[in-house]
C-alpha cells in the first residue's frame, strides 16, 4: 500500500489534545504508555497507518472524539531505554470518523471515511492563494515572542501546501483552533485563516505589552 494507493476503512487512532497532523506534515511522537506502544508494533506489522485526533473536551478517560482526523504514516521510528519508541508520523489524508471499533486491542479503533478529502493525496497546491509577504510579517511577528531563530528563513522556499501545513503544525495555537485548521476545506482556506490566527495572536501580545 502506498500513501497513494486504497486507505483502509479501519484504522487506529491516537486521541491527543492539540497534536496537528496535516497531510505532507511530519509529526514526531515518543510513545510510552502500553497501548500505544501495543497500537504502534499492529501498525508496523500491518499498513504503518496511525490516526491522529483530538479528544473532545470532556474530563472522562474515554472522551469522544472531534469528528475529523488524518491519518499518517509511520516514516521513521526507533526503541529508545525501557522499550520505548520514537516515531515520526508523515501525513496521508484527512478522514471523517463514521464510528468507534470495539475490539481486543487496548487502543481505540475507528472506521474513517476519507471521501470528502481525496484532494489531499494530490500533489502539492501550489496555486493556492497564499499572500507570502504577509505571512512572513506576521510569522516573524508571532514567533519573534517565543524563540530567538529565524523561522521564516529556513521555510520560505518551500512549496504552498507544505509551508501552510508546516507553520499551523507548528504554531502554538489552541485544540480548537488546531481543529479549525484540519478541518479547513482547502489549502487556500487554510492559510487565510492561518493568517487571521496569527494576526489575532499578535495583536493580543502587543495589547498585552502596552
Amino acid at each position: 500500500m502506498t500513501a497513494r494507493g486504497p486507505l483502509p476503512e479501519t484504522i487506529p487512532v491516537f486521541p491527543l489534545e492539540g497534536a496537528l497532523l496535516l497531510p505532507g506534515g511530519k509529526l514526531p511522537l515518543r510513545i510510552f504508555e502500553p497501548r500505544y506502544l501495543e497500537m504502534t508494533d499492529d501498525a508496523l506489522a500491518t499498513y504503518r497507518l496511525i490516526g491522529m485526533v483530538q479528544p473532545a473536551p470532556s474530563g472522562t478517560d474515554k472522551p469522544s472524539l472531534y469528528s475529523v482526523g488524518c491519518v499518517g504514516r509511520l516514516t521513521s521510528w526507533s526503541e529508545t531505554e525501557n522499550n520505548r519508541y520514537a516515531i515520526v508520523l508523515t501525513g496521508v489524508c484527512r478522514f471523517r470518523l463514521r464510528e468507534e471499533v470495539s475490539g481486543p486491542r487496548l487502543y481505540r479503533m475507528v472506521r474513517a471515511d476519507y471521501a470528502d478529502f481525496l484532494s489531499d493525496l494530490d500533489a502539492d497546491e501550489g496555486d493556492a492563494d497564499i499572500d507570502r509577504a504577509r505571512l512572513a510579517a506576521g510569522v516573524k511577528q508571532f514567533f519573534g515572542r517565543y524563540q530567538k531563530t529565524d523561522l521564516w528563513s529556513t521555510i520560505s522556499e518551500l512549496p504552498a501546501g507544505l509551508l501552510v501545513n508546516s507553520l499551523a503544525m507548528v504554531c502554538p495555537f489552541a485544540p480548537a483552533e488546531k481543529q479549525a485548521l484540519l478541518e479547513a476545506p482547502t489549502l487556500t482556506d487554510r492559510a487565510r485563516l492561518l493568517l487571521a490566527l496569527i494576526e489575532m495572536n499578535v495583536a493580543g501580545s502587543e495589547g498585552t505589552l502596552q
